[in-house]
């Protein structure tokens, strides 16, 4: 058998640059890259082999750990898990800091390569710079933090476990349903050690998306549960756009006149004129999604969670039968749902064919039509600019970048009061087009997803609606995209502190705390914008903002425009209930109110 002698870190890389995958027809590699940010425990071994393969697998300098592995999870988002990045760092803070990076990737189902360094798995030198010890055990090192948020994870303390160990991580990586985040510690010491590695384990290989069909009798079942009502609509979740089931999910919806309701993952599945398009559904729901589903006696939900976000905390539609299509039997199974375990796109296909000519009742298929119609206009005026001398709202600041956007624009955002009014109020063109993080919710997230997004898409405009809050927590990768030439352009809104949350802390029952600053410091996030290297101007309304991102197309870099936005004001139309408890032991009037609005939430629809 051919060998070829290797150091461990050079045997990773090269099997690394060896995977292929199929983009739209099209055999190119499944890593796009390396974010790397060197310490000791990566330097000396991933560094020098990184450098060596740097044509086969580009190396991406960040300015954060978290923010890099960010950046790397919207890259595979926008590549809908077709293709993915890594991510090294030091032993010690910076394998730290890729946590709660792992658990947006978890949380959301999407592949990342996690490589951070370890401490030596000798042990001749322990204890060494930034190792955290365990004081009754040994084998701990900072990279265990890591387990419960990694979907595989492996400490290699051979130069030879690779052979078993990167094979499971790519099955991981690239399988529908265990896909996730995959960390593979790696001791320094034995990133140096050389071994005699077989030949063969670095010959080209190509991964291809895995569709699992439909259990037959499950097929027959839900057909025969559709078919006993007139009025059904489908909750398009993420699991569509990474199916690619987006045409399958048109011609289904379109031959049995089925509306479809989106989550924060799936929106854009239907384009936003799609006459059969209630929205987003839930808690950040339009008002035609969260009506219909309270009136339909079937929900089909494909590809999605169910997370408390799009239930209405399990209160929107659980008088209707529930079918969950779905590839993991995991999330097929919640809710007490007809799990349809398989593929979207074959699940999809399958089932309209067992439906045959079945189609909703005429009257329901009018209705859905009518309050789609209906929604647009109230999207048309929450987001229209305000008369003179109102203050401007985010609604109205979403408003002006969505018509700004062209039909090859990407939308990025994650956490606050901004994923609510997007799910709301965004008019997305396709797929690909509407791209938030709302599974973990992660401050922080959004400029660097921008960047993962558009390294992914480099023809597309990239537009990062983030607040303030979101953007102190994390803005260093602007400084990233402009050294990449990644052009960004970021919207920041300035409600002065984080006005969501102060919102909601009111809407318990809460007095205004700890949330808004009301006094200095006045943060000037344009010159601190600049500072990073970006074109960057505060802009005061909204006539201002459309003449600013008009100029913002023809900068070939990064630009930042900052806007105030009143903390106090959020679109009212559409929601639903979200089960937030508050006190049970009320003290002030506000309180009360709030414990008494609680309670009769909690009552059963029929006691209503």
């Amino acid at each position: 058998m051919a060998t070829v002698r290797l150091t461990a870190a050079e045997a990773v890389v090269r099997y690394l640059a060896a995977q292929l995958t199929e983009v739209d027809d099209e055999v190119v590699p499944l890593f796009g890259g390396v974010f790397a940010i060197f310490g000791h425990g990566n330097v000396a071994g991933l560094g020098p082999a990184l450098q060596r393969h740097a044509d086969q697998l580009p190396t991406f300098r960040a300015h954060n750990e978290q923010a890099m592995a960010h950046a790397a999870i919207a890259y595979a988002k926008t590549y809908a898990r077709r293709r993915m990045m890594a991510c090294t760092t030091s032993i010690g803070p910076g394998a730290t800091n890729l946590v709660t990076a792992a658990a947006v990737a978890h949380v959301n189902r999407l592949p990342v390569l996690l490589l951070p360094g370890d401490v030596f798995a000798s042990r001749r030198p322990d204890p060494v710079l930034q190792q955290v010890e365990d004081f009754s055990d040994g084998t701990i090192s900072a990279n265990d933090s890591l387990r419960p948020v990694s979907r595989y994870w492996d400490r290699i303390t051979r130069p030879e476990q690779i052979l078993q160990a990167l094979p499971a991580a790519l099955r991981v990586l690239c399988d529908p349903v265990e896909c996730g985040p995959v960390t593979l510690a790696l001791p320094q010491d034995v990133q140096a050690e050389a071994f005699d590695y077989p030949s063969m384990f670095f010959r080209r290989r190509v991964w291809h998306l895995r569709r699992p069909p439909p259990d037959q009798r499950a097929l027959e079942e839900a057909a025969a549960i559709v078919r006993r009502t007139g009025r059904a609509m489908i909750i398009a979740g993420g699991g569509i756009k990474y199916a690619g089931a987006e045409k399958a999910l048109a011609r289904f919806t379109a031959r049995h006149r089925i509306p479809v309701a989106e989550t924060q993952a799936g929106k854009g599945s239907l384009p936003a004129d799609h006459p059969f398009n209630l929205g987003g559904i839930g808690v950040t729901g339009s008002a035609a999604a969260n009506r219909l589903a309270r009136q339909s006696d079937v929900i089909i939900a494909v590809g999605t969670r169910l997370s408390d976000f799009t239930t209405s905390s399990r209160a929107l539609f659980n008088h209707a039968r529930l079918i969950a299509l779905n590839v993991a039997g995991f999330d097929a199974a919640k809710h007490d749902a007809h799990a349809l375990v398989a593929d979207a796109r074959l699940g999809l296909e399958t089932l309209s064919k067992t439906l045959g000519r079945w189609r909703t009742a005429p009257t329901w298929a009018r209705k859905a039509e009518r309050e789609t119609t209906a929604w647009q206009a109230v999207v048309d005026r929450a987001t229209a600019p305000p008369r003179r001398g109102h203050p401007v709202t985010d609604a109205q600041v979403l408003g002006a970048v969505n018509r700004a956007a062209s039909t090859r624009s990407i939308v990025v955002g994650a956490a606050g009061g901004l994923p609510g009014e997007l799910h709301r109020l965004w008019r997305a063109e396709d797929s690909m087009s509407y791209h938030l993080e709302y599974g973990y919710s992660c401050m922080g997230y959004e400029i660097a997803g921008g960047l993962g997004a558009k390294l992914a898409a480099p023809d597309r405009q990239v537009f990062v609606l983030v607040g303030d809050g979101s953007y102190l927590m994390m803005n260093s990768e602007i400084a990233t995209s402009i050294a990449l030439g990644a052009k960004l352009t970021i919207i920041v809104l300035d409600n002065r502190g984080f006005g969501c949350i102060n919102r909601l802390q009111q809407a318990t029952g809460g007095e205004p705390f700890n949330n808004l600053l009301s006094g200095p410091p006045a943060i000037d996030f344009a010159a601190h914008a600049r500072s990073l290297g970006a074109e960057a101007h505060h802009v005061a309304d909204i006539p201002e903002l459309e003449a600013a991102l008009r100029r913002a197309k023809l900068v070939r870099h990064t630009v930042t425009l900052v806007i105030e936005t009143d903390p106090a004001q959020s679109t009212t139309a559409g929601g639903a209930w979200w089960d937030v408890p508050v006190t049970a032991a009320p003290r002030t009037s506000r309180e009360r109110t709030a414990a008494g609005e609680y309670a009769r939430a909690l009552q059963p629809r029929s006691a209503r």
